[in-house]
């Protein structure tokens, strides 16, 4: 995704605007079939894409042919829900509109479901949004910010293993998108891997004095760093002030909103607070990046639709 220094300019997506869009069930299940199916519906019974129109009497449309029926919501994260898509789509419109992140807690204000529900409604919808990179960080005048962290628990220091902390290991490419991995620790057989999966090869790469990140330059990366130890964070371009900045939001966002998050959750966040900063630049409202992650889950290919129009 290409970005420019500019700051965001993002489109305004108001609650009035998201009510007019999607005011009812049907309304939404109408955009979930345009979404999903947006080359005509394929009838498994005809063999062949095939004319459907809306059962009045449940969630699904039916070939006008055979009569047999497809539900759009089969292999989303509403498959199976009997919360309404209404409520659905509204509590991604309260998850997208939040910079740090809203509880399970507030959505269950906000809709009426029960705490159960909005939390595994807040789970489903944060699965939407973990990305498969499809190239590495960095290329030409591209430089690369590596560097990791601890969330959870009290004490530790850089390269030991500390029990009640959960380290994280985060790239950032300058002024583009940021990736960030939950890890067993800060050796190593860890770091390097990701780098060499996640970082061009022979790029400029900043990180701080961890003595960890020795052996960078032997592995063809054009390594610069910065000595935070002797309070020194930036010299010339050396610096990794794009993943501080993004620790810090985290570590806010979580702290501020969730308080305390587990470690088999922790990625899943990670996740989200990437999904969001990676779109920093964009244009289009938040919610509808959200709601375009909608896919079923056991597709092998889905085909893009334009994107929606704001209001």
């Amino acid at each position: 995704m290409a970005h420019n220094n500019r700051k965001p300019n993002m489109l305004p997506y108001t609650l009035k605007d998201f009510q007019k869009q999607f005011p009812d069930d049907a309304t939404c299940l109408e955009w979930l079939r345009n979404r999903l199916y947006p080359e005509g519906i394929y009838c498994n019974a005809c063999e062949a894409v095939t004319k459907h129109h809306r059962v009045v009497s449940r969630p699904s449309y039916s070939c006008d042919h055979c009569g047999h029926h497809v539900h759009p919501t089969a292999g989303t994260i509403f498959h199976k829900s009997p919360t309404p898509l209404t409520t659905w789509f509204y509590a991604i419109y309260l998850m997208a509109q939040t910079r740090c992140g809203i509880s399970a807690k507030q959505i269950q204000r906000e809709t009426g479901v029960t705490y159960k529900t909005a939390w595994r409604m807040f789970k489903q919808i944060r699965s939407m949004l973990e990305e498969t990179p499809v190239t590495p960080l960095g290329g030409r005048g591209k430089g690369v910010e590596v560097d990791e962290t601890y969330f959870g628990g009290r004490g530790g220091k850089p390269g030991r293993s500390v029990a009640t902390k959960t380290p994280i290991i985060g790239m950032a490419e300058r002024k583009g998108n940021v990736r960030a991995f939950v890890a067993q620790d800060t050796k190593i057989e860890t770091i390097y891997p990701l780098i060499r999966e996640h970082v061009m090869p022979r790029n400029v790469v900043f990180t701080d004095e961890y003595n960890v990140y020795n052996g960078l330059g032997v592995r063809g990366y054009h390594h610069h760093r910065v000595r935070h130890t002797e309070r020194v964070y930036v010299a010339g371009d050396a610096h990794t002030n794009t993943l501080e900045g993004f620790w810090s939001l985290i570590k806010r966002g979580i702290g501020g909103v969730y308080h305390n998050v587990g470690r088999h959750y922790l990625q899943s966040y990670l996740n989200e607070y990437s999904f969001r900063y990676n779109r920093r630049f964009d244009t289009q409202p938040m919610f509808l990046s959200f709601i375009q992650r909608i896919e079923k889950r056991d597709a092998v290919v889905r085909r893009d639709v334009p994107m929606l129009e704001p209001f």
